[in-house]
């Protein structure tokens, strides 16, 4: 496959990146116009400024792409070439004044994710990647974690808005890492969680069910960092509906993938109570 440089050059979508977080940053102490999409879903106006802004800046420079946003939703063009846009991933944080939250973009070829940037102002942390060129962090490399040892892995979860929908819940499997492990933090942003874990602060991660922009730009950069990420099946391909996955390094990923498949086999199913299943 031709390589990405030749087509993309990831220093143009950093700065991309960069110039709408830092709008975002400094607008996040001031009075939002926030609307409601749904049960735990909202929306600011900050969204929508920096997608507006990110779609512009990338159809200047490649203007035949496709492009996937989050608020906006598809935008036509050639979907061997597909841009998958988080404006702020981490809205309730946002909207609430706590300094989490990010710009996630990520890049595929053919359907296959090659290149992601995710910037988080607050810290002016950028973590990046390209397919085979590694994973960085303000232009140092990073890797995941070594530890193996699951009493010592502290994890990151989520409970999307769109979890609920799908009528699946994360309880079961909260319940049991909390007890199984060193802890499990809900951050509130999966694409900043992602870098975490690619870059060794967080030493795994999983999510039922998020959005193909949630996790594109993630993706990328934790195959580069050395982590191991799965849908909950084991299936090698995470980036498939509905955007549910499993991180950490090889030698961690195989013990909680283990207890993902056997913890309340129909994980993300909500259990019938006794008049639904005909007891008493």
């Amino acid at each position: 496959m031709q390589s990405t440089s030749s087509a993309v050059q990831i220093e143009k979508i950093i700065s991309i990146a960069k110039t709408a977080g830092k709008y975002a940053r400094e607008q996040l102490y001031t009075d939002h116009d926030i609307g409601i999409k749904g049960a735990q879903d909202i929306v600011t106006e900050v969204d929508r400024k920096n997608e507006a802004f990110i779609l512009e800046s990338l159809r200047a420079l490649y203007p035949s792409h496709a492009i996937l946003t989050e608020e906006s939703g598809a935008h036509q063009g050639d979907t061997g070439r597909c841009w998958y846009i988080d404006p702020l991933d981490g809205t309730m944080n946002y909207a609430h004044g706590i300094p989490f939250y990010c710009v996630s973009i990520g890049f595929a070829v053919d359907g296959e994710l090659v290149l992601g940037v995710v910037y988080d102002p607050n810290l002016d942390e950028c973590f990046y990647a390209e397919k085979g060129k590694g994973a960085f962090l303000n232009g140092k490399p990073i890797r995941v974690s070594e530890i193996s040892d699951r009493t010592m892995a502290l994890l990151d979860t989520g409970f999307s808005a769109k979890m609920t929908k799908m009528g699946r819940q994360n309880f079961d499997l909260f319940r049991h890492f909390m007890t199984t492990t060193a802890g499990v933090r809900r951050l509130g942003s999966a694409a900043l969680g992602m870098c975490y874990v690619a870059c060794g602060r967080m030493n795994g991660m999983w999510e039922i069910c998020l959005s193909p922009w949630d996790i594109a730009a993630g993706i990328v950069i934790l195959n580069e960092a050395g982590a191991k990420t799965t849908r909950f099946d084991g299936g090698e391909n995470a980036f498939t509906d509905p955007w549910g996955f499993l991180t950490a390094n090889p030698a961690l990923h195989g013990q909680l993938l283990s207890d993902l498949k056997t913890i309340s086999s129909e994980y993300a199913a909500p259990k019938k109570n006794a008049e639904e299943s005909g007891g008493v």
